[in-house]
């Protein structure tokens, strides 16, 4: 199986044409679903085990959570105009305190899952205007619309859940999925 790269690795162009918008919220409001069907039928365990330190399936969900905050702050500094968007803590200290294998995962799903609706009943009330407003994302230092900053989101949705995939099947593979993968 092919390894998840480094977020902070990638790479971004924010070239998506306006008229994918709507594609792009779509994107933003499966993430809740996806992530459900992700952990269902995993075991308690599976769900908190750490893989040499990194975080666990529980706390890659749990840091999805964390971080609508910042997306909702940049969304509204899109509204008001700003220049330049808050920075994220690159070092996810709310998500190393937060000890999210502590909590019940059902609660931070459904919190996320709220968190992120209000996120996008917000956006699909938006006009060309206001979704072609552009402001500086510090860390890469592009200008970016709230375009970008939803395909921005979704992409580092879809890196987590790559992670969680990832850690699913290391903590899964059964002996007869073993044999038939080398065989």
């Amino acid at each position: 199986m092919m390894k998840v790269g480094n977020w902070f690795e990638r790479k971004f162009t924010f070239d998506t044409p306006i008229h994918l918008f709507p594609e792009m919220v779509e994107r933003l409001r499966g993430t809740p679903s996806r992530l459900e069907e992700k952990e269902a039928g995993l075991s308690p365990e599976a769900l908190i085990r750490r893989d040499n330190g990194t975080w666990s399936i529980q706390e890659n969900i749990g840091h999805l959570l964390d971080l609508e905050t910042l997306h909702a702050s940049r969304l509204q500094e899109f509204l008001r105009g700003v220049k330049v968007l808050t920075a994220a803590d690159l070092k996810n200290q709310k998500t190393h305190t937060a000890n999210h294998n502590a909590q019940s995962l059902d609660s931070v799903l459904k919190t996320f899952r709220r968190e992120r609706s209000h996120f996008i009943s917000i956006v699909e009330q938006l006009d060309e205007e206001v979704i072609a407003r552009t402001a500086l994302h510090p860390r890469l230092q592009k200008m970016m619309n709230v375009l970008d900053l939803c395909y921005f989101m979704a992409e580092h949705d879809d890196h987590h859940l790559a992670r969680i995939g990832e850690l699913t099947h290391l903590w899964s593979v059964s002996p007869t999925a073993e044999s038939f993968m080398s065989s």
